[in-house]
């Protein structure tokens, strides 16, 4: 896998995602996501990382690769549901690159 590939896939996600607001719940399950609610959007992004953690710590590693999926698009549902664009978050990731994680820590607590 390159590393334009894997961004691509998140990027092609997305414009799915997006495709699908307003779209019959019926007929899509991203359109049944949106109806429910940013509350509910953001329970299952957290029900997701659960069990992303639960097959970690099972070392269940072929579990933990489909939970991770499962994390990545409901995360995607919830930054579209919030207008939230994946650029947005890459641009803030390679800002954070190269600072350490303590130091990053200590910026965002002094602000």
């Amino acid at each position: 896998m390159t590393e334009t590939g894997d961004v691509a896939v998140l990027g092609r996600l997305y414009q799915v995602i997006e495709s699908r607001r307003g779209g019959d719940p019926e007929q899509s399950y991203v359109a049944r996501l949106f109806r429910k609610g940013t509350p509910k959007l953001a329970q299952k992004v957290g029900e997701e990382a659960v069990e992303a953690v639960i097959a970690a710590s099972l070392l269940h590693q072929d579990e933990l690769i489909d939970e991770s999926a499962d994390l990545l698009f409901h995360l995607l549902v919830l930054w579209a549901d919030l207008g939230v664009r994946p650029e947005q978050v890459w641009a803030e990731l390679e800002r954070r690159e190269g600072i350490s994680g303590v130091d990053e820590k200590k910026q965002r607590a002094r602000e």
